[in-house]
C-alpha cells in the first residue's frame, strides 16, 4: 500500500513558477514509476510528466515540454514537478500517481495509487 500526498499548489500569475511535491509513504518507493497528471474543470485527467523508479527515464506531454521538470528524491520518498513559464491553460488540479508497471505510463489506468490532488491556478 502506498499513500501519496501532494502539496505546493496555489495561485500564480502567467509567466510565474511553482514547485509541486508528492510525498509517498512506504519503503518500496524506488519500485514505483511516478507520474504527474492534471485535470481541468470539465475535462478528463491528462498526462503531464513521468519519471521511472530509478529516475533514469523521464518523459513529458508536448504541452509542458521545456517548461516543466520532474524529479525524485529517494531519500525523502518525494517526487517534484517544477513548473516554469506557467500559462493560464495550465490551470488544473494536479495529481501524482504511482505505478508498478504494465500498460503505458501516460495512461491513467496504469497507475495503482493516486494522491488527493493540489490546485494550480494561473491568472492572465
Amino acid at each position: 500500500q502506498v499513500q501519496l500526498v501532494e502539496s505546493g499548489g496555489g495561485l500564480v500569475q502567467a509567466g510565474g513558477s511553482l514547485r509541486l511535491s508528492c510525498a509517498a509513504s512506504g519503503r518500496t518507493f524506488s519500485s514505483y514509476g511516478m507520474g504527474w497528471f492534471r485535470q481541468a474543470p470539465g475535462k478528463e485527467r491528462e498526462f503531464a510528466a513521468y519519471i521511472s523508479g530509478s529516475g533514469g527515464i523521464t518523459d513529458y506531454a508536448d504541452s509542458v515540454k521545456g517548461r516543466f521538470t520532474i524529479s525524485r528524491d529517494s531519500a525523502k520518498n518525494t517526487v517534484y514537478l517544477q513548473m516554469n513559464s506557467l500559462k493560464p491553460e495550465d490551470t488544473a488540479v494536479y495529481y501524482c500517481g504511482a505505478r508498478l508497471g504494465g500498460g503505458y505510463y501516460w495512461s491513467v489506468s496504469s497507475y495503482n495509487y493516486w494522491g488527493q490532488g493540489t490546485q494550480v491556478t494561473v491568472s492572465s
